[in-house]
């Protein structure tokens, strides 16, 4: 795995978060920004802000910010970089970010970093960091750190012991994302050394269109129920074959929306398959964009998590009533497959019966390190839905194929273990998002059904790069050295996994079952920099094992009840 840049991923974003810590602990200064406080155990060093000022320009050291600098174990690179970031301009818009930061989201972070950065006495600095932010970054010269220096103007003492606890832990997840990825192929390896020999160049190539020539028709519904209008595109073959059809429904992710499954949709119809992609207005592209413009002060509605699976539920039901009028009357929906991706994932496992474990989750989102876990920003915020039981199972659904899936925190051992179909898991090694080790790895071990399996793909990252969102090529832009796999690359490992999983487990089709063993993951990856890599429930015991090994040689704090 050496040739895999996974380390210079996953080591760029990490100096990023350290970086941003490092450099925010040498500029947050106290009465007019004359000095900061840096607090190790009983030692305490103040460095004049002018010194951080003449270092930007001339790069001389100061006498205080040399005793820093030894303090914090800052190596001669960190310190180059440190410098630079002083004077080097951001560009964000000052009205977004602070649209953004008085979010719940935004304030879990900033209550992260204000655990480091503490008002004098030791209180949490999340409130004076977020308006210096804000401030700074309607400067003229944009957002540097020597701005954001400028507009504090109240003492804050830096947790130094604090903030090394964050890079330490910030380095566990390197660490640990770094050692599943090699756990899952070799792993992958294993299983294939067990399995038949097959050539699968003179097998169907499930990564190319089946012969169906496909149409798209939108629906627009309305749940009087719960006074929700959304749409729905529906692929379909143009000519309707003559035995039943097997439908899959589609969950987009958060900012999402319909239109951007149809590679996904219109693979599936090539092969005979109805495909319904539902809108799930709340947490689609239109909420986005109307938080970003100010209309919403949410970025996602907090009640999705209770509407997302009931869109599901809707959208079949009117497939049940359109189906002889649109289809013939040839639908089978008693059998129905679901494709679930990010927020789309959590809303899948929910219709496959998973439920919600508050408890669970409130411990999740108190652990420092969980902190790190990008998609928690989203989970946590159920926890001020209604505390009661909720149970969105759907019986007609009998498969579910997620990728990227958000539900560690929300869908605890004992909410998983709820599911009785066959699961597949799709993961990206890059993904910042719904990071592999906070996930998918956590997730695997838990569901207990008979048939599942867990797909990595090298150099995948949450979303489609030809297609990425603002915020996230932001982030791109950060990494250093980061090379990509092709989208075509990419959508053949999950578009030929994608079908034959819903082969065999909605179609019943057993000749698609050879596609689901690690063997097809290593022809598939044949020659390639970017490899795919499958296990089955066959690993899942090793990869419980792998996983609590890690947990006690790192010493991270499990809540007991899991």
């Amino acid at each position: 795995m050496n040739f895999f840049s996974v380390n210079g991923w996953f080591s760029s974003v990490s100096s990023v978060i350290f970086g941003t810590i490092t450099s925010l602990t040498l500029t947050l200064p106290s009465y007019a920004a004359e000095k900061i406080h840096f607090v190790f155990d009983s030692l305490m060093i103040s460095v004049p802000v002018s010194s951080l000022e003449t270092y930007a320009k001339e790069g001389n050291l100061s006498k205080q910010l040399s005793q820093y600098f030894n303090l914090a174990r800052a190596n001669e690179e960190e310190i180059q970089a440190f410098r630079e970031a002083l004077s080097t301009p951001v560009d964000v818009d000052a009205i977004q970010l602070s649209r953004i930061l008085n979010t719940e989201e935004g304030e879990r972070i900033l209550n992260y970093i204000g655990k480091v950065f503490n008002i004098r006495g030791g209180r949490n600095g999340k409130y004076i960091i977020r308006g210096a932010l804000v401030q700074a970054s309607f400067d003229a010269e944009g957002l540097t750190l020597i701005n954001f220096l400028n507009q504090l103007a109240t003492d804050v003492e830096i947790d130094l012991k604090k903030a090394l606890t964050l890079a330490q832990q910030v380095e566990i997840i390197v660490k640990g994302t770094e050692l599943f990825i090699d756990e899952v192929e070799t792993l992958a390896n294993r299983e294939a050394q067990q399995e038949q020999n097959l050539d699968f160049s003179q097998l169907t190539d499930p990564r190319q269109p089946g012969y169906f020539k496909v149409k798209k028709q939108v629906l627009n519904l309305t749940d009087k129920k719960r006074n929700r209008d959304f749409y729905v595109e529906v692929y379909k073959p143009q000519t309707l074959p003559d035995k039943p059809i097997p439908v899959i429904v589609i969950s987009h992710g958060l900012a999402s929306r319909p239109e951007d499954f149809r590679k996904r949709a219109e693979h599936l119809a090539s092969y005979g398959y109805v495909v319904a992609v539902p809108q799930h207005p709340g947490s689609d592209i239109k909420q986005a964009e109307d938080f970003l413009n100010g209309l919403s002060r949410q970025i996602f509605v907090r009640d999705e998590f209770i509407n997302r699976p009931l869109d599901i539920t809707y959208t079949i039901d009117e497939l049940e009533r359109r189906n002889e009028r649109l289809f013939s009357g040839k639908l089978d929906l008693k059998n129905v497959g679901v494709f679930g991706h990010s927020f789309g994932g959590y809303t899948m496992f929910a219709i496959a019966g998973a439920t919600p474990d508050f408890e669970s989750l409130e411990q999740d989102c108190e652990l420092d390190i969980g902190d790190l876990n990008t998609s928690l920003l989203l989970q946590c915020r159920a926890l001020k839905l209604e505390r009661k039981p909720y149970n969105f199972r759907d019986e007609r659904v009998k498969a579910v194929f997620v990728i990227n899936p958000v539900n560690s925190g929300i869908f605890s051992s004992k909410s998983l273990a709820k599911i009785d179909i066959p699961v597949f898991i799709g993961a990206g090694s890059y993904d910042p998002a719904t990071p592999f080790i906070f996930e998918q790895v956590t997730s695997y071990p838990r569901l207990k059904v008979p048939h599942k399996y867990l797909q990595l793909q090298e150099g995948q990252a949450h979303v489609d790069f030809s297609q990425l969102d603002a915020g996230l090529s932001d982030m791109i832009e950060t990494a250093i050295d980061l090379t990509l796999p092709s989208p075509k690359l990419l959508d053949g490992y999950t578009n030929s996994m994608m079908l034959a999983f819903f082969e065999v487990y909605i179609r019943n089709n057993r000749e698609y079952k050879a596609f689901l063993s690690s063997n097809y993951g290593q022809y598939l990856s044949q020659g390639q920099r970017f490899k795919t890599h499958l296990i089955t429930e066959k690993s899942s015991d090793s990869l419980s094992q792998s996983i609590q090994k890690f947990i006690r040689d790192n010493n991270i704090v499990v809540p007991e009840k899991r």
